[in-house]
């Protein structure tokens, strides 16, 4: 057994007990009551993470207009969880335990610029509250073509990049006030309050502006990425960048930012403007400049099943082996901020593991055995 996690280890072990890895290691100590798995000339690499889908919510064969990752009703829509509009039983989720990913973010779209909650998620399961590993994961927001797309049409703002960029200042700065409100109507002495008004879009905002959960932003182009990170220094709030297709086009800028990116779908064509110049060297200009990156298929965009795929054209077009898998397992982690409980084969994380019949980076190799939570839930 072949091991790529943090290193290689030949001849590799990996105990799991209780749904979580116990140790990992050669020449380990196997307990007596142990079901053994027998890999023997296989590679195991933790589960694949795929950190931007819309997955189970617009599932394999349904109408665009039955789909339910977008409500195209208000350009700011914060209360919007996406966790309402995920289907278990989408085909997708099958698909993905064959090609070795074990969880996933699953996303709002981009129609509109503040889109609402995101949620990381297990990919098995039948009800999706037994599903989630964290939710809210993160408020989605999108600047760039496809909120003007949908705005211009019914003729309100925005209609261009800087009514994209006024209608996310609003919110955000209409958060701020909120909370400033509800702080100072929970400072009153109870004989002195009247009923405070809550808002459910406030709310769920609320841990965006006190800095602990991100804005996940849509953004591809270098101008739309730019203008992410500037509206999120002017607000002091944490922010990851979405697609990010541009991003190579201003690396020093990024670098001096530290920004985390999740790029991606590249194994795509380009069907907008704002794509004209996507390329997998994005991947490797970051690599060089040291900015955080995984890879993600945005799904249903690129199939989730591909995401090894993805890694494989990664390296194809110069990141190492262990550069191109840290970018869909440990990378992904981190971009979610669950590196503390999945994205290596490590000691206390969860059960999450993947045995391939041979190179993971060799397109026809095919995933023996999944497992999530130390549960086998494919095998070939």
């Amino acid at each position: 057994m072949e091991t790529i996690s943090s290193g290689t280890i030949q001849g590799g072990t990996v105990l799991v007990e209780n749904g979580r890895i116990k140790a990992v290691g050669a020449g380990l100590s196997i307990p007596i009551e142990a079901d053994i798995v027998d890999a023997s000339g296989m590679t195991v690499t933790p589960g694949l993470i795929d950190a931007h889908t819309h997955i189970g919510t617009c599932p394999e064969g349904t109408p665009y207009s039955m789909t339910d990752e977008n409500d195209m009703t208000d350009p700011s829509t914060p209360q919007l969880r996406i966790l309402d509009s995920i289907y278990p039983f989408d085909e997708a989720f099958g698909e993905a335990r064959k090609g070795g990913v074990t969880a996933v973010q699953v996303l709002p779209g981009s129609a509109n610029v503040i889109g609402g909650q995101g949620a990381v998620i297990k990919t098995r399961g039948l009800v999706v509250d037994e599903m989630a590993v964290l939710a809210p994961s993160g408020m989605k927001a999108a600047l760039g073509e496809n909120p003007i797309g949908v705005y211009k049409e019914k003729n309100q703002l925005p209609t261009t990049r800087m009514g994209n960029a006024a209608c996310m200042r609003n919110t955000l700065q209409e958060a701020f006030n909120y909370k400033a409100a509800k702080e100072h109507w929970l400072a009153k002495k109870d004989e002195d309050k009247d009923p405070f008004d809550i808002k459910p879009g406030m709310e769920a905002l609320l841990p965006v502006v006190e800095k602990k959960m991100p804005l996940r932003v849509h953004c591809h182009r270098a101008d739309d990425i730019a203008t992410a990170v500037r509206t999120a220094e002017e607000f002091g709030i944490e922010l990851t960048l979405e697609h990010c297709t541009e991003g190579h086009l201003i690396p020093d800028y990024l670098a001096s930012k530290k920004v985390m990116a999740a790029v991606g779908p590249t194994l795509s064509c380009r069907p907008k403007i704002e794509l004209r110049h996507m390329t997998w060297d994005t991947l490797k200009v970051f690599s060089e400049r040291a900015i955080h990156f995984c890879i993600i298929t945005d799904h249903p965009v690129t199939p989730v099943h591909s995401l090894m795929l993805c890694a494989t054209m990664a390296h194809r077009a110069g990141l190492s082996r262990e550069e191109a898998l840290r970018a869909v397992t440990l990378s992904s982690a981190e971009h979610l901020g669950l590196e503390a409980r999945m994205g290596s084969l490590e000691p206390g994380k969860d059960g999450d593991i993947v045995l391939w019949k041979g190179d993971p980076f060799d397109a026809r190799t095919e995933v023996a055995i999944t497992f999530i939570d130390g549960a086998e839930v494919y095998r070939a």
